[in-house]
């Protein structure tokens, strides 16, 4: 098994890519500890994996809360005694066009999905540096790379998640921790079910594999860059997106 006996903190994974991957790092052997605002929902994907044998650990938890990721990763290290991956999977959209999008919904997106990746990296860090070792992987998107109408604070928010990235695989590279990014292109989930049938027809008309990704698509993808497999791949974007982005 391609993670057995590692340690992964996922965020968001209540639903959608974080489910997806949460379910399949431990059929390869890690141990997991997921978090999310939706507990019962995160309870009821740890009591369906705990049926395999594997172990799991969930807290409700807002990524744009500090305390909050803070008591996540001192409940997994006391759990399960280390962090050997963090996957920064949550993230929110709050769309409107520049000229309507209110401050609130401006801080709120990059309170979650930039801020908040920032929250749980300055937590987890110090531990990854303490065993030496570890990896990080941040979920940017295509909007991150070339922008998207009606997404001024999602774009803004994955592009930072790529610039972070980069930087801090060069700060923590020579500490043994290896940072990646993964971005997306349109993938079936909770968050794209809100998009309007039309749009999702021109977007995956514009995709040269000509549908939607799946969950597992991205999950598979998590898997790869956090496995030995990737041990040389430090500061890359993985693009996920059937093509979009050529």
């Amino acid at each position: 098994m391609r993670l057995e006996n590692r340690v992964a903190i996922i965020t968001g994974a209540s639903s959608g890519i974080g489910k997806e991957t949460a379910m399949l790092f431990c059929q390869e052997g890690a141990k997991v500890a997921v978090t999310a605002r939706s507990v019962e929902r995160l309870g009821q994907l740890c009591r369906e994996i705990d049926k395999s044998g594997a172990k799991t650990l969930y807290m409700r938890g807002d990524v744009a809360n500090r305390d909050d990721m803070r008591e996540v990763v001192s409940r997994t290290i006391n759990t399960f005694g280390k962090v050997d991956i963090l996957i920064n999977n949550a993230g929110i959209t709050q769309d409107a066009l520049v000229t309507k999008m209110t401050k609130e919904q401006w801080d709120k997106v990059i309170s979650v999905d930039l801020s908040g990746a920032f929250n749980c990296i300055q937590e987890v860090v110090p531990h990854m540096i303490e065993q030496g070792s570890g990896v990080i992987l941040n979920a940017s998107s295509v909007s991150g790379i070339y922008g998207n109408i009606g997404q001024t604070n999602y774009s803004a928010a994955k592009a930072g998640l790529i610039g972070m990235t980069k930087t801090l695989a060069k700060e923590l590279g020579r500490k043994g921790i290896r940072v990646n990014a993964v971005a997306p292109g349109f993938i079936k989930t909770p968050m794209t079910e809100k998009v309007p049938d039309k749009i999702l027809s021109m977007l995956i008309e514009r995709t040269p594999l000509r549908r939607m990704g799946e969950a597992s698509d991205v999950a598979y993808a998590y898997l790869y860059l956090a496995s030995d497999e990737a041990r040389f791949i430090n500061g890359a974007v993985l693009h996920v997106d059937g093509g979009l982005v050529l």
